[in-house]
């Protein structure tokens, strides 16, 4: 059979333009492999070493991790050393180099949406290199001293193995504390050691978390966790009596000869370097303050606006959420009279959380994409030795790779009223925390696992801010359809009163970290707001000096999305719903609200 080219006579020029043209396709094929394959092959050596230097973390991110190349990795807790600075610096420094060293319209769409975030989170990380010590692992609500224990608690048993890398953690408690000591004494040496106050509540906590006497009678919450989990495996056949007795006497002893002396020796310590953090207020008070309350608001919330956008967006929020509630108490001004009465607090038609969840999970279904896979939950109660140290409610993130079983744990020292747990498993659970994770989970076979790593924090806590905002109106819904009228008023000034309080408390945390206000600035502010009383308003003051950006999360957050919506609904035009925007957010998987911003389409 004659070829294609001996049946014509082909035009030179022709026959060079097509060999040209077969050359540059093929050169392009091989740019774009071979940006493709460096760039996988970055992100899962960089995905790897990450957790491979924190067993705890890739317990928590991956449930078979040797399905990911991490298997028989050495149980590790990260401890800081004073080379920290130095290593992070240069490992920034590499990641960056490497970034910038591709092209990243040579790859797929999924792959440059990730190589955008990367860029994005490194170069943020780069920028504050230079202010190591700002940051503050003990923090008296959210630091590694109540932490570690929890996630010790919470940490699952799937097999034998899990047990010895558990009690090989425990094992390394004392030298992860003794390098958060080191951290806080190079701090202190920094001028940036916590204040007084604050380190009186971490002191107290170090006392507290590891009580003796509760060691002694086997009766303290990282002991009767660790047999209800051990139970489980001797149930499924996996655990004899005779090991299960020896894993309880390993984990009894290394509690009380190593942990509960790790605790004595941080508060020791720690009360060594009282008096020498002079800063009573926030981050402004910082020669560098305001920068890395700035990089804060990046890393943190995700929010690339400048400090007057966001204020302007707090404020203009502030006087809508106050206007609406004027006009709520203007229409009923016999509400409040009605409310503190006690009249709406059984007006939902709900006898526990599993009807509440049954019904939020079939309320969702019309504005939000379905889950493609059956997942199950179980709702617990945090122990009792534990919850003063916790949240009022919690989710506990499911691996990447095994999202079916999920918890949410609720705090037996917080006593929810009938609506408070309603939207509480709103934000939690379902179309909330639980939802979101699992939806994410279940995207992630297409996405890259590096995503896992990096944190967005306004992007989940925004979103499930909005959500638990969004079942106020569920409530509401569900009163009116009963016929009570005051009852979906009443839930609609809640949801109004809630959003004022955070968005109040988010101008604040801008306040005090950015601009330097002191407690009399903001004792002034909440007088003016109506809080009277003196101890309430240094409460406020202490929560916020001491978790920079905190509230933001959440608030600022949630004023993110309702901005991303809103552009959503002016370049979608009449393709626009709320179920496409919420496919579009969730599709996108944790992000930056900038780059959220730029992919918008």
């Amino acid at each position: 059979m004659e070829s294609f080219f001996s049946q014509r006579k082909i035009n030179k020029k022709h026959l060079s333009f097509f060999i040209l043209i077969t050359g540059l396709c093929i050169t392009l094929f091989f740019a774009l492999t071979q940006t493709s394959r460096s760039f996988h092959s970055f992100t899962k050596d960089l995905f790897q070493s990450e957790l491979s230097e924190n067993t705890l973390s890739m317990h928590y991110v991956l449930a078979h991790p040797e399905n990911f190349g991490l298997e028989d990795t050495e149980v590790k807790l990260p401890v800081f050393s004073p080379d920290n600075k130095m290593k992070q610096q240069e490992l920034l420094s590499d990641i960056l180099e490497f970034l910038y060293s591709l092209n990243p319209k040579l790859l797929n769409s999924k792959d440059a949406y990730t190589y955008e975030l990367l860029l994005t989170y490194f170069e943020n990380e780069y920028s504050a290199v230079n202010y190591f010590y700002y940051a503050e692992p003990l923090s008296p609500s959210s630091g590694m001293q109540t932490q570690l224990p929890i996630l010790l608690a919470e940490y699952t048993f799937r097999s034998k193995k899990d047990i010895d890398d558990y009690l090989k953690l425990i094992e390394q408690s004392a030298d992860f504390f003794a390098g958060l000591l080191r951290f806080e004494q190079e701090k202190s040496k920094a001028g940036l050691f916590m204040s007084d106050a604050s380190v009186k509540k971490v002191i107290k906590e170090c006392d507290t978390i590891m009580d003796i006497v509760l060691l002694k009678n086997g009766t303290h919450f990282l002991q009767t966790t660790f047999t209800e989990r051990l139970l489980k495996l001797k149930e499924q056949g996996l655990l004899s009596e005779k090991e299960m007795e020896y894993y309880e006497s390993q984990n009894d002893r290394l509690l009380t000869t190593i942990m509960s002396p790790a605790y004595d020796a941080l508060g020791d310590g720690l009360y060594l370097l009282s008096g020498t953090g002079k800063n009573l207020g926030g981050l402004a008070n910082f020669e560098h303050g305001k920068d890395y309350y700035l990089y804060l608001l990046k890393k943190d919330v995700g929010c690339y606006l400048s400090i007057n956008e966001i204020k302007a967006m707090l404020c203009e929020d502030l006087d809508r959420n106050l206007d609406e509630l004027s006009a709520i108490t203007k229409e009923n001004p016999n509400l409040l009279a009605l409310a503190s009465s006690g009249q709406f607090e059984e007006t939902l038609p709900f006898m526990d959380e599993d009807q509440m969840l049954a019904y939020l999970q079939k309320r969702m279904s019309r504005d939000f994409p379905p889950l493609t896979s059956e997942v199950s939950y179980t709702l617990k109660e945090i122990s009792k030795s534990l919850a003063p140290y916790s949240s009022p409610a919690f989710y506990l993130t499911a691996p990447l790779d095994d999202f079916s079983s999920n918890v949410i744990y609720l705090n037996p020292n917080r006593d929810y009223n009938r609506l408070e747990l309603f939207t509480t498993l709103a934000h939690e659970g379902y179309p909330g925390h639980l939802y979101q994770c699992v939806f994410n989970n279940n995207k992630n076979a297409s996405k890259n696992p590096i995503r896992s790593l990096l944190s967005y924090n306004g992007y989940t806590e925004g979103y499930a801010l909005y959500v638990e905002l969004l079942s106020y109106d569920y409530a509401a819904e569900l009163a009116l359809n009963a016929g009570e009228t005051e009852a979906a008023q009443y839930y609609q000034l809640l949801k109004t009163d809630r959003k004022i309080q955070l968005c109040l408390y988010s101008l604040m945390d801008v306040s005090i970290h950015y601009d330097g206000a002191d407690y009399s600035k903001i004792e002034s502010f909440l007088f003016a707001m109506g809080v009277k009383k003196p101890n309430v308003c240094h409460s406020i003051y202490e929560y916020i000096a001491e978790e920079p950006a905190n509230y933001l999360k959440y608030y600022l957050g949630y004023l993110e999305i309702l901005s991303l919506k809103e552009k959503a609904s002016e370049e979608w035009g009449g393709s626009y719903t709320d179920y496409n925007f919420h496919q579009f957010y969730l599709d996108a998987g944790p992000s930056d609200f900038q780059t959220l911003k730029n992919h918008l389409h």
